[in-house]
């Protein structure tokens, strides 16, 4: 089976339902996410640091950076969601009938339909988890997470080696003693502009549930009103 055909299968596969794009952020620690056992959801990059912790499965994990597949690749090939890789770290994670490489195009923040032409990377992984649930027809999609926020030394986009706990992702070991590159969130806040334009076009939202998140792109709403069985009461303080 070729790359685009396996990749076609997933179009409008999950047309008119919900995802929950579960991101990297500290704010997980404040959330009890046990109710997304019942949800389809969107793991991204190292989120397996904390699936036995946060008690759910993702259905989907997103990794294009080549730095974190190559740092994670072998716990992320354990993993029985179905994984979307970058192709640039095809090299760390061989493609098999769950795990599929995706060209990344340029321009990086203009916003893909097709999953099967390849993506944008956007300057952020959730710009991608996000064209991709475009393309299976998700009609809402709860981002939670998503800090927007970081501490960092350098420039955007420059890679680095963090010394120290990580104090950026839920776990201080996500990135501890281990390169990772400089975010960007003026390129992150493009693109999430694109795909709210994309998704509101055709009748679709983006909602924003995560706990205090600094981003102001997306629709904010608390966690428990959107998803049930967890109520605000539920996060830890």
């Amino acid at each position: 089976m070729t790359r685009v055909s396996a990749l076609h299968r997933y179009r409008d596969l999950h047309f008119g339902q919900r995802a929950v794009i579960v991101c990297n952020g500290p704010s997980l620690n404040k959330m009890d996410l046990r109710a997304l056992r019942n949800e389809t959801v969107f793991g991204l990059n190292k989120i397996h640091l904390g699936l036995d912790r946060f008690g759910f499965q993702p259905r989907y994990l997103v990794a294009v950076n080549p730095l974190v597949v190559e740092q994670a690749a072998a716990d992320m090939a354990k993993l029985s969601a179905v994984k979307f890789i970058g192709a640039r770290a095809a090299q760390y994670l061989p493609e098999d009938g769950h795990t599929h490489h995706v060209n990344i195009l340029n321009p990086p923040t203009i916003f893909s339909r097709d999953l099967t032409h390849g993506l944008r990377e956007g300057g952020t992984v959730t710009f991608v988890a996000l064209q991709i649930a475009y393309y299976m027809g998700f009609s809402e999609v709860v981002i939670i997470g998503m800090d927007h926020r970081f501490t960092f030394e350098g420039a955007p986009h420059e890679t680095r080696v963090l010394s120290g706990p990580d104090l950026n992702h839920f776990s201080p070991d996500y990135f501890s003693g281990q390169k990772w590159d400089n975010p960007d969130l003026i390129r992150s806040e493009a693109s999430y502009s694109a795909a709210r334009e994309i998704f509101e076009a055709e009748g679709r939202r983006i909602l924003d549930a995560t706990v205090d998140g600094a981003c102001q792109v997306f629709e904010k709403v608390d966690f428990g009103s959107v998803i049930p069985g967890t109520t605000r009461m539920a996060f830890r303080r």
